[in-house]
């Protein structure tokens, strides 16, 4: 059944074109405008997939008739297609690492080697170390910072071994001290910063298990976490310099 529009203003006078139309009953706006056709002009989008189109307003079009007020809406995403992101990094992925464990490291054999021996046999040849490898030779940078408390907890001295394999592969792996995160005020958050333009949120429950990607893409917002990411990366220090 065709959904029913309210249109809420126009710039075209008695043309139809361009008008911003809602959809009642939802946060749904349809706009109607010139199609964007030129080749070169399109090729600058995101990753326009054949169902989607693009069409040019004017500005007061949007300003005149929009929504007004900030609706803040968290934009989830599945795992799979956080993943997914990292395929599609063009030029730097950041990372802070906050918390004293993980428990999804806690289920592997890796963790339990090292539990049981202090040091890991860590396979350089796996999926995930080839595509690291590869992406890292095409001159993409990967990088984190892995906040520590004093003394260690056993999770965070099993990601410094697994340093190690992360830097073998192309990473750039650094520390920071609980104590320095704090008085630089660093938030108490995991997330990856993608090319300067987006962020993702990466949000554990009370039991330390991953349960939710949200994505910012807000530029405000991606500002304030390239500014943590400024920060962090100053004053931490590289992972085999660490002295415990």
């Amino acid at each position: 059944m065709a959904r029913r529009l309210r249109k809420v203003g126009t710039n075209s006078g008695n043309d139809g074109c361009p008008t911003l139309y809602e959809i009642p009953g939802t946060d749904r706006y349809v706009v109607q405008g010139g199609r964007l056709t030129d080749a070169e002009e399109r090729a600058q989008l995101d990753n326009p997939t054949d169902d989607e189109d693009a069409v040019t307003v004017p500005r007061e079009l949007l300003a005149n008739f929009g929504p007004k007020e900030p609706v803040h809406v968290p934009q989830l995403i599945s795992f799979e297609e956080f993943g997914g992101m990292f395929a599609k990094v063009k030029h730097s992925a950041w990372r802070l690492e906050t918390r004293r464990r993980y428990a999804s490291d806690e289920t592997t054999d890796t963790y339990a080697q090292f539990i049981a021996e202090g040091r890991v046999d860590w396979d350089l040849t796996d999926p995930w170390c080839t595509n690291r490898r590869e992406q890292s030779e095409q001159g993409k940078r990967f990088e984190r910072v892995r906040i520590v408390d004093e003394p260690p907890t056993q999770g965070q001295l099993y990601l410094l071994d697994n340093a190690g394999r992360n830097t073998a592969v192309g990473e750039d792996i650094r520390v920071l001290r609980r104590s320095q995160a704090d008085a630089l005020d660093l938030p108490a958050e995991d997330f990856w910063v993608f090319d300067s333009r987006v962020v993702a949120l990466l949000h554990h429950d009370s039991d330390d298990n991953l349960t939710e990607v949200e994505l910012l893409t807000n530029p405000v917002e991606v500002l304030r976490y390239a500014q943590v990411r400024e920060a962090a990366w100053h004053h931490a220090v590289p992972h085999d310099q660490v002295r415990l």
